[in-house]
């Protein structure tokens, strides 16, 4: 690290489970960010301004005024711009010592995997099952740790899916492709805004502990997040042997 970077990074190098060879680790990776925001927005803050190395993200939208109650990266001055690149210029203004990568698109299939194998790690920023579940089957089928967050109305889950440690489930082990899970759009059932501040933050943090190697990732529970009482849950959650996504790998 240089001068600069010693000083901008101080106050993590000050934390004895972090110091300059945690940061190092940081400013070595790169995150893959699906979904640039409500979630997308705090934790690509975060993870920009605590000197991720590289960040990928990865959003077909534009920036219009609905978004701007809670997607806390893009400005009124920005409305009818890709997401993606409003998020790169937000992040390029609190830490232009990093790279990012805006890709407007909606990746999938085998683009989605090239994406997932180039990263450190994943953060799972999206609002619908069909991108969680596809997600999950790249980070999974490249042995990628995923961090998963989700907020609808007063209501916000988070969970680390990291099927390189023994017995932890993937995302498919707990929310099954087959299950008659329903999308809850904000559009129709509304979000509390600073609810994906919290859980938005909360990704950056788990996925900045996996990469550094610190602390307990919240890989085998689900914290769940009533924002009315305020009051968290966590939940364990075991690997599925039958799943169809992870068991075959777990079994390599």
């Amino acid at each position: 690290m240089n001068d600069t970077q010693l000083l901008r990074y101080s106050r993590h190098i000050l934390l004895d489970d972090i110091g300059i060879d945690g940061q190092q680790r940081l400013l070595a990776a790169h995150a893959l960010i699906i979904g640039a925001g409500g979630l997308g927005s705090p934790a690509g803050l975060y993870l920009a301004s605590s000197g991720i190395g590289h960040i990928t993200l990865v959003d077909d939208d534009e920036v219009d005024l609905t978004n701007l109650q809670r997607q806390v990266m893009h400005t009124s001055a920005r409305i009818g711009q890709p997401k993606a690149d409003s998020g790169r210029a937000a992040l390029l203004a609190i830490n232009p010592d990093i790279d990012v990568t805006a890709l407007r698109e909606r990746a999938k299939g085998a683009r989605l995997q090239e994406l997932v194998r180039a990263a450190t790690v994943v953060l799972d920023c999206s609002d619908n099952f069909a991108t969680r579940h596809a997600v999950n089957r790249a980070c999974v089928a490249e042995n990628k740790p995923l961090v998963s967050g989700a907020v609808i109305r007063f209501d916000g889950q988070l969970s680390v899916f990291d099927t390189r440690i023994p017995d932890a489930p993937c995302y498919a082990c707990l929310f099954p492709e087959d299950s008659a899970f329903q999308d809850a759009a904000c559009s129709s059932m509304g979000v509390f805004a600073p609810l994906v501040g919290v859980v938005g933050a909360m990704q950056a943090a788990e996925a900045m502990k996996v990469v550094m190697g610190i602390g307990d990732p919240l890989a085998g529970r689900l914290l769940l997040l009533d924002g009315r009482a305020m009051e968290f849950t966590s939940v364990k959650v075991a690997r599925n042997p039958a799943c169809p996504v992870c068991a075959a790998r777990a079994m390599s």
